[in-house]
């Protein structure tokens, strides 16, 4: 049988350690292909490229290049799987995994992330995809402890398929391997940020912000992927990118709209 082929992205760049350490983990489990920003796009949820031009070259990162393809993208997360899809790849993947990035896209995270819209992007198109997060935002970060838990869930997702409509979300804690409990399924726990902006003024007397702010965990339950995180699990979200609230349709069905 021939090996699955593997899309691999990111948004923190192709030159990230932790899209470095993903290659490596894939490259022993099918044939790898990587399509990600030439520069970091943390932040930038599902944007794509509409009024600018798009770039795109083969590269070279490593010796070890010469085992499997890469390119780099000028855009954003999105338009790499747009890019590997429509230009790059002669067949479609198997899987497409994101990652892994350096810091959590757990909870309310997972609406800006670059990495989880990357995978959402494969998933629209019907291609299998995982997210990948490690909570760590050193560059320096160690993945070392994640290597068999990465391989074990994209395995079993090649294996057994991800349902249609569905991307995991994979979120890491920050512990040694034997620290890690295991891996638990969860759903998305309530949270929000409490922003603001820190003013400044430049030495030209203009006015400038940093944003700035607190993360507000608003939800005690056990079986979110705050709590598996904060309890020593790896978790794991499935995530529909149809954001019908289907339960609110009947309610609105009652309003006196065509009247």
């Amino acid at each position: 049988m021939p090996k699955p082929l593997i899309l691999i992205t990111n948004d923190d760049g192709i030159t990230a350690p932790g899209l470095r350490t993903l290659v490596t983990y894939m490259s022993a489990i099918g044939d790898v292909v990587v399509v990600a920003p030439d520069s970091p796009q943390s932040g930038m949820g599902h944007a794509i490229t509409l009024d600018s031009t798009l770039y795109s070259k083969r590269m070279k990162i490593n010796p070890l290049s010469d085992l499997h393809e890469e390119y780099s993208c000028s855009g954003t997360p999105a338009d790499c799987i747009k890019m590997a899809l429509q230009e790059i790849l002669t067949r479609k993947p198997d899987i497409c995994v994101s990652g892994i990035n350096h810091g959590s896209n757990s909870s309310i995270n997972v609406l800006y992330s670059g990495t989880m819209s990357a995978a959402i992007e494969a998933g629209i198109e019907g291609v299998p995809a995982i997210g990948f997060s490690l909570c760590d935002y050193s560059w320096e970060a160690d993945f070392t402890a994640a290597e068999d838990f990465v391989k074990t869930i994209v395995t079993e997702a090649i294996t057994n398929g991800i349902p249609k409509g569905v991307v995991l979300n994979v979120n890491i804690p920050k512990l040694s391997k034997e620290e890690i409990k295991g891996i638990k399924i969860c759903r998305q726990a309530k949270a929000n940020w409490k922003e603001k902006f820190d003013k400044r003024t430049n030495p030209m007397g203009k006015d400038y912000y940093w944003l700035t702010g607190e993360f507000e965990l608003l939800d005690k339950g056990e079986d979110t992927d705050e709590w598996a995180l904060a309890n020593g699990y790896i978790s794991v979200v499935p995530t529909q990118f149809d954001l019908t609230a289907h339960h609110a349709i009947a309610n609105i069905n009652n309003w006196n709209l065509n009247e």
